[in-house]
C-alpha cells in the first residue's frame, strides 16, 4: 500500500463567505474538510494523508492520528499542490491522489474505483456530464458546445506519483487541476464515471444549511355516550364519543398542537377557543388551515410519530384508514406517518375506558 492522499485546503474562499474559509465551515455535523479526512482514513487505502493549508493552528488542534500530516500551503491551488508533492517525494510514493477539501461528498467506493483503474493507467480522473447547456466565448463570438461531449472533472484525481511530480515541477503556468497537466502534455488520462453528489462547494448556499424543528402535541378527552367517535378524521364505530367543544378528535388535536409547538405559535386554543363560532367544529377544519399556513411559511414536514393511548378501540383495526386520512389532510406520504396504539394496563380513566389520549411528535424543516 504505497498510496498517498493529498487534501488541498489553503484557499481563502472569497466567494463563499468574507469571514470564513469554506473548508472549516460546519456541514452535516462536522467541518467540511473532516469529511475528506475521515473518508480517506476509513478507506484504509493510504499510507499517509497530507493536508495542505494556510490555517495550521486550527488543524493542529484536532489531534489527528500520526498518519496525517499538516503543512503550509501556497497562494494558488497549483502552488499548494506542488508543495504537497515536494513534501511527499521523500516517501517515494507509487500513487498519489489529489483532492479539493471543498468536495466533501465523494464516496469510498469512488476511491476504490480510482485505485483499481490506476493499476493499468498513469492518470485516472472522475468526470460527470453537464446538466446545463454550455456556451463558449471566443473573442466576440459565442459557440454552443455539445454537452454530451463535455466532461466536468472532479476530485479526487489519481496519478502515478513519478509522472505527476515531473509534470508539476516543469509547469510554469497556474493550472486549475492536475488533469490539466496531463492534457497539456498529451498524456493519456483514464476518465471514469464520477458521482453527481460529489459537487464542489463554492458559495455559502451550496451547503444548503436547513433548520429542523421538533414539536410535541398532547390531547385527552373523556368518552361519553350518544356521541360519534372520530379519530384521525375517521368515524370509528364505538359505543361512545369524545367529549369536547369540537368533535374531540384527539389525534388531529395533538397533530395541530405539535405543529404549533414546532413553529413557536402557542396552542390550538389560541386559534380555536371555546366560543360559539367553533361549537361542534370538525377537527379537520382546525388542522387544515394550520397545515396550509405551515407550508406557506416554507416549512416541510419530515414525519409524524403518533401514540394513541386507549384500551378500546384497538388501533390495529383502524390504523390504515386513520393513516390514509391523515395523509390526505397533511399532504404527506403514508410512510411519513407512524401510528402506534398504547394501553395503560387498565389504570386510571383511560384504563377504565372513560377517556382517550394522544401524543404526537413532529419534525419539520425550514427551507428557502
Amino acid at each position: 500500500m504505497n498510496n498517498y492522499f493529498v487534501i488541498l485546503a489553503a484557499g481563502k474562499s472569497k466567494r463563499f463567505h468574507k469571514n470564513q474559509a469554506k473548508q472549516f465551515c460546519n456541514y452535516k455535523n462536522k467541518e467540511i474538510i473532516d469529511h475528506s479526512v475521515e473518508k480517506s482514513l476509513n478507506s484504509k487505502l493510504f499510507k499517509k494523508i497530507l493536508i495542505v493549508t494556510n490555517n495550521l493552528n486550527h488543524l493542529k488542534k484536532k489531534n489527528y492520528p500520526k498518519s496525517i500530516s499538516v503543512i503550509k500551503g501556497g497562494k494558488e491551488r497549483s502552488d499548494s499542490s506542488l508543495i504537497g508533492l515536494k513534501y511527499l517525494k521523500k516517501y517515494k510514493p507509487k500513487n498519489v491522489f489529489i483532492h479539493d477539501a471543498a468536495r466533501p461528498n465523494f464516496s469510498i467506493k469512488l476511491l476504490q474505483r480510482l485505485l483499481e483503474n490506476l493499476k493499468q493507467n498513469i492518470a485516472v480522473v472522475p468526470v460527470v456530464s453537464s446538466k446545463d447547456s454550455i456556451k463558449y466565448k471566443v473573442r466576440n463570438k459565442i459557440f454552443n458546445l455539445n454537452k454530451k461531449n463535455s466532461l466536468l472533472t472532479q476530485t479526487p484525481q489519481a496519478f502515478r506519483f513519478k509522472e505527476l511530480y515531473s509534470l508539476a515541477t516543469d509547469e510554469k503556468n497556474k493550472i486549475s487541476d492536475e488533469a490539466t497537466l496531463f492534457i497539456n502534455n498529451n498524456y493519456k488520462i483514464k476518465f471514469i464515471p464520477g458521482e453527481n453528489e460529489n459537487n464542489k462547494i463554492t458559495f455559502f448556499n451550496d451547503i444548503n444549511i436547513s433548520k429542523t424543528y421538533f414539536g410535541i402535541g398532547f390531547d385527552i378527552h373523556k368518552l361519553i355516550k350518544n356521541k360519534k367517535l372520530f379519530l384521525g378524521g375517521v368515524k370509528i364505530p364505538f359505543h361512545s364519543g369524545l367529549k369536547g367543544h369540537s368533535d374531540g378528535d384527539v389525534i388531529l388535536h395533538a397533530i395541530t398542537d405539535a405543529i404549533l409547538g414546532a413553529t413557536g405559535k402557542k396552542d390550538i386554543g389560541t386559534y380555536f377557543p371555546n366560543i360559539k363560532k367553533f361549537k361542534n367544529i370538525r377537527s379537520p377544519k382546525m388542522l387544515v388551515p394550520i397545515i396550509k399556513n405551515l407550508y406557506k411559511s416554507n416549512f416541510s414536514i419530515n414525519n409524524l410519530d403518533i401514540n394513541l393511548i386507549c384500551e378500546q378501540p384497538k388501533v390495529s383495526k383502524y390504523r390504515n384508514k386513520i393513516i390514509k386520512s391523515i395523509s390526505k389532510l397533511t399532504k404527506l406520504n403514508k410512510d411519513q406517518i407512524n401510528l402506534k396504539g398504547k394501553t395503560v394496563e387498565k389504570l386510571g380513566l383511560i384504563g377504565k375506558e372513560k377517556a382517550i389520549a394522544c401524543e404526537v411528535i413532529i419534525s419539520i424543516t425550514k427551507y428557502d
